[in-house]
């Protein structure tokens, strides 16, 4: 049973059939090929650390190709609009669709439609599904080919909540535990508490931190002073050793709600590179919505019939596409780096390249 979309023609279904066929035959011939050379690649890892087959096949490959299948999503959907229309225009195609009465604008329904469904479908990958999958990924790099990084970090300072303060000189991963830890607890902008301990140590049983060597001091309005010692103590400090060490690969593996929470956390937290957080949030919608931008632009270029062929089509087109990536790559490192806004960083290619989609559009044949 076929399903009937209201409004389109045989034409339309023609075109979108098309497009979303050589979309998908393309891209999976790029999986093949890239599955391929990764095995010749990491056969001596999986041998070595003996990865059964099942591990192999669906805790890594499976979590492997959609993250891949995304990042080549607007690449491979304005390939495959300058591929079939260039075959289109090649046979004269577009000429008797536009002497028909056809107009450029309606032309471009169809595609509008197929890459939206493409755009919409890439959205949703990266928040939602691709965040999931690279956390199998993850775990089996881990355990079979990455080996665990012994991670410390120094002179840690942030708010974990509204007047409240941290210090840790170091903080070890591995046995949870920090060194020279300082507590403040401000008050009407005034410094109400301080507690210092040589020692902090994360006990994941009970939630709380040990600390060793202790020393509080509390102070009043009427600028008296309490102090108070000892060897240990237990205390509920709302905080994880997760807090103390932010590694950027972890925005990889949360979705689009844990990662919205995240960067309001790390915003009490004051962090230093919050930017790059940021950054990875609007870039999970503005790169799926330059396969719209990337199509208006294949459409026009390659609608019109030339000397050269699909060859030149393609030629200009994976031109145009690579300067857009090797564009998007720089804003954001300016973003990263430098003082660029992360949205304005992720934006800007999309409104260039958006321009340069209308311009073409207007001097396709109509």
């Amino acid at each position: 049973m076929k399903i009937r979309i209201p409004g389109l023609t045989i034409l339309d279904r023609y075109i979108i059939k098309k497009f979303l066929g050589t979309f998908f035959y393309s891209i999976s011939l790029l999986q093949i090929i890239i599955i391929i050379f990764d095995v010749s690649e990491r056969i001596d890892d999986f041998i070595k650390k003996d990865a059964p087959l099942h591990a192999i096949i669906f805790d890594y490959y499976l979590n492997f190709l959609p993250f891949f299948i995304n990042m080549f999503i607007s690449l491979f959907c304005f390939i495959s609009v300058i591929f079939f229309t260039s075959q289109l225009a090649a046979r004269t195609e577009i000429i008797a669709m536009l002497n028909s009465g056809m107009s450029f604008k309606r032309l471009m329904r169809p595609y509008l439609l197929a890459s939206g469904f493409l755009a919409i479908s890439s959205i949703f990958l990266s928040n939602y599904v691709i965040p999931i999958t690279n956390e199998g990924l993850r775990n089996f790099e881990l355990k079979y080919i990455k080996a665990k990084k012994n991670v410390t970090n120094t002179n840690i300072h942030m708010q974990i909540e509204p007047g409240v303060f941290v210090y840790l000189e170091s903080f070890d991963r591995n046995d949870k535990s920090g060194l020279r830890f300082t507590l403040e607890k401000f008050e009407n902008q005034r410094l109400a508490s301080k507690l210092m301990a040589d020692r902090a140590v994360y006990d994941s049983t009970k939630a709380t931190w040990r600390l060793e060597n202790w020393v509080i001091r509390n102070l009043k309005a009427d600028t008296i002073q309490t102090l108070s010692s000892g060897n240990t103590l237990d205390t509920a400090v709302r905080m994880t050793p997760s807090d103390f060490l932010v590694d950027a690969e972890d925005m990889k593996i949360m979705t689009a709600p844990e990662l919205d929470a995240f960067i309001e956390k790390e915003k009490l937290k004051g962090s230093s590179n919050l930017s790059e957080f940021l950054v990875e949030k609007y870039r999970r919608t503005a790169f799926p919505l330059s396969a719209i931008i990337l199509t208006i632009i294949g459409l026009s270029l390659s609608s019109r019939k030339v000397r050269g062929g699909i060859g030149m089509h393609l030629g200009l087109g994976i031109a145009i596409t690579f300067s857009y990536i090797l564009f998007m790559q720089i804003t954001t490192v300016f973003s990263r780096f430098g003082n660029l806004p992360p949205l304005a960083a992720v934006w800007i290619p999309n409104i260039l390249y958006a321009i340069l989609a209308v311009y073409l559009y207007r001097k396709a044949p109509k």
